[in-house]
């Protein structure tokens, strides 16, 4: 059985790792080539774009995939919709992995916004340094702020971005206590995220709650309609096992 796996997250090596060990799996990742150093999973991998959902559909049946999982992340939604597209058209299973969602606890300040020109917006009166980890394909939106930003990334950014701005190219996971110290050291008012869920990067948020930060977050686009999902690697591979 060929799985083509697109994805590159913590959940797509993961799940790459388990279907390759069980040696009954042929399992293909499919990396977007956007990280230059991107970590590699077990089994077969490519990278870089299939040209669309034709482009996608060729592959799968030139390759013989019997299932395509998307484990992406959870805002690359192009992707995601062309894998939807692709997988009807080519007769083949779909199913999404995606790692659960943030929930805001007590004594959060959280501000839900649905794009990130809307967080933008929403940084008015919050504060004057913030704290932006929302990677760093999306700075435009955040250009023309006149507040000064620390930038979270693991590469460097493009521009435009903001003028006062100060890039950190670094790669979860990151330890609750680096996450107090970089918020201490760079006197952050305001964090500002996409909900990205998973472990590697949340101790950001309780740093935030214990400063008494407002947080703004992005809320995660939702997988196309009629796509199944899975929450974990595990629940994925049983998906598969059920093929």
């Amino acid at each position: 059985m060929h799985v083509l796996i697109l994805g590159g997250t913590t959940e797509a090596r993961a799940l790459a790792g388990l279907l390759h060990g069980s040696g009954d799996v042929r399992v293909t990742s499919s990396l977007a080539g956007r990280v230059a150093s991107p970590r590699l999973p077990a089994g077969e991998v490519r990278i870089g774009g299939f040209g669309g959902v034709d482009g996608l559909v060729d592959w799968i049946r030139a390759h013989a995939v019997d299932a395509v999982i998307d484990a992406t992340h959870p805002f690359a939604e192009r992707i995601s919709f062309n894998a939807a597209l692709a997988a009807t058209t080519a007769h083949v299973p779909l199913l999404a992995l995606r790692r659960p969602g943030w929930v805001p606890g007590d004594g959060d300040d959280w501000r839900s916004v649905a794009s990130l020109d809307e967080a933008a917006r929403a940084l008015d009166g919050l504060g004057d340094r913030v704290f932006l980890t929302t990677g760093r394909m999306g700075l435009a939106a955040f250009a023309d702020r006149p507040e000064w930003f620390l930038v979270r990334s693991v590469d460097a950014p493009d521009a435009p971005m903001p003028a006062r701005t100060e890039i950190l190219l670094d790669r979860g996971p990151f330890t609750l206590d680096d996450e107090r110290q970089l918020i201490r050291h760079h006197r952050i008012d305001v964090l500002v995220t996409k909900d990205s869920g998973g472990a590697a990067t949340a101790p950001k948020l309780t740093a935030a709650r214990e400063a008494g930060l407002p947080v703004v977050v992005v809320r995660r686009p939702p997988v196309p309609e009629g796509v199944p999902t899975a929450a974990t690697p595990e629940e994925a591979a049983a998906w598969v096992a059920t093929r």
